[in-house]
């Protein structure tokens, strides 16, 4: 199962990361987001990583010709569209693209995905005021739905220490994203919790 650590502020957290096997890390450039960062300092941690790992862009509704501005800038090599982005609009792109849907308990239907010919799917909890980050999950019914479409989701939304073994075990994703549950603050990972949850994944996947 692959793991994205997502919401990377700081070099010594993408070291981390990286030393601990992660496969992606996910860098935000969302300005409303607390964990946005410029595509100059993403650039400084990305020109520091070594091969075999994805640099992931996260955008939420960006002008295409600035998606490509910071593509170039910060050296990326995968986006993340978190925003109300068409079809059409993700075909745009001469990157893997990973589509996020927002996914209120009750009204989600998987079969949207099937619209989305993008490289993979994330789910992300609905939250009425951030997109992602909110830290909090939702009905794991809706992933498990979202699996009989599309063979790569990515779960996301409030995934910690403490639930990502259920989280996995109930939904067997091909992939998570992990973001609030294993920071200090906003943008600050803990070095502990990424240990934690990576080792829970490694013990309950083949």
């Amino acid at each position: 199962m692959r793991i994205k650590i997502c919401g990377i502020t700081r070099y010594e957290d993408a070291r981390t990361a990286v030393a601990l096997g992660v496969d992606a890390l996910g860098f935000i450039f969302f300005q409303q987001s607390p964990r946005y960062i410029s595509p100059e300092n993403a650039a400084a941690i990305i020109e520091k990583l070594p091969p075999f790992v994805s640099k992931v862009g996260v955008f939420v509704n960006e002008n295409p010709h600035r998606i490509l501005e910071v593509i170039q800038i910060a050296g990326l090599d995968t986006l993340q569209l978190h925003g109300d982005e068409s079809p059409q609009y993700c075909a745009m792109f001469p990157l893997p693209v990973i589509k996020a849907f927002s996914v209120r308990d009750g009204a989600f239907d998987a079969s949207t995905l099937s619209a989305y010919k993008t490289s993979a799917h994330l789910l992300d909890t609905w939250d009425p005021e951030r997109r992602g980050g909110s830290g909090n999950t939702f009905d794991w019914t809706a992933a498990v739905d979202a699996c009989n479409v599309s063979d790569a989701v990515i779960l996301s939304g409030g995934l910690s220490p403490i639930n990502i073994e259920s989280a996995i075990k109930t939904v067997r994703p091909y992939a998570v994203d992990v973001n609030s549950g294993v920071e200090i603050s906003p943008g600050i990972k803990n070095p502990y919790k990424m240990r934690e949850v990576v080792s829970v994944i490694r013990k309950n996947t083949p």
